[in-house]
């Protein structure tokens, strides 16, 4: 049986990339074009702003903070003086928008994009009409130094990237084909042995987040609902939220909060109205993001 999600905080956009650190849920509100944190209590604060719709979000081991910069396709670097400056330009590998970002133990970021114009496809052939035909995108992974290299191809939009506690898995989502997918992590960063590692289909996966028991738990965009799925797609747990969910976090002093971002279109044609929706579950938080 579903439960209900509580709502943490309203009075936000649309929530996307949430990370907990330092007592904090951060995440980015994309038509603000900041990225903000909100307390435990639901005490919502700008951290910055920026000059394009932010997305995903990581930190270096030195505790600098990466953002992607959606629609310029780049990833930015906040450092300690809270400076923003260029990290990786990925346009030449990105075919449209930018969006969730992993950053691994060792500063390596995968940054997944869109693949196409979203916007005009949903406008012209609707989400059965994407879903039959889907253009697929790279995934692009950003060394420390900021240099760009694809590390998978072919992917029907790429979302929600996991990286499993040993450090030797990277689980991603694929949007638009309802499943997600699993790779082997080598040495140097690159994935390979691609492999089917759920099938979820009519969900569509968006954000997602590890727990400790192996889990997933996936944001499911097309409806108002956070779902947790083991390995080989059996659904375990199903929460329902008050608007449509598109990104989860574990968090919490125990890691054991879900935060689901949640949003609405506005029906006057404003920016979309959103919210951070919570709830207690049983495994806690594991693996990165």
């Amino acid at each position: 049986m579903a439960r209900q999600a509580k709502v943490l905080a309203g009075g936000i956009s649309f929530g996307e990339g949430p990370r907990w650190r330092d007592g904090r849920l951060w995440f980015s509100d994309f038509f603000d074009h900041a990225v903000k944190t909100v307390s435990a209590e639901g005490e919502v604060a700008v951290a910055f702003t920026l000059d394009d719709q932010p997305s995903g979000l990581g930190w270096l081991p030195d505790g600098d903070l990466l953002v992607v910069s959606m629609t310029r396709r780049r990833v930015l670097r906040r450092g300690a003086d809270g400076q923003l400056s260029l990290h990786a330009d990925l346009s030449g590998l990105a075919t449209w928008h930018c969006n969730d970002m992993t950053v691994d133990a060792q500063g390596r970021a995968y940054v997944g994009n869109f693949g196409f114009d979203y916007e005009a496809a949903m406008a012209e052939r609707g989400l059965e009409g994407v879903v039959a035909d889907c253009p697929t995108a790279r995934l692009a992974l950003v060394e420390p130094d900021g240099t760009v290299r694809a590390v998978a191809d072919d992917l029907k939009f790429p979302n929600g990237a996991m990286i499993t506690p040993d450090g030797k898995t990277l689980i991603i989502g694929e949007t638009f084909a309802g499943r997600m997918s699993a790779f082997d992590i080598a040495a140097d960063g690159g994935l390979s042995n691609r492999r089917v590692w759920a099938e979820i289909f009519p969900r569509l996966p968006d954000g997602a987040c590890l727990d400790a028991e192996g889990c997933v738990w996936i944001a499911n965009p097309a409806a108002p609902e956070c779902v947790r799925v083991a390995e080989g797609g059996a659904v375990l747990d199903i929460i329902e939220t008050g608007l449509p969910c598109y990104a989860c976090m574990l968090g919490g002093e125990d890691g054991r909060t879900l935060f689901m971002m949640t949003s609405q279109p506005d029906p006057a044609g404003g920016k979309p109205r959103g919210q951070i929706e919570t709830a207690r579950v049983d495994a806690g938080h594991a693996g990165r993001p």
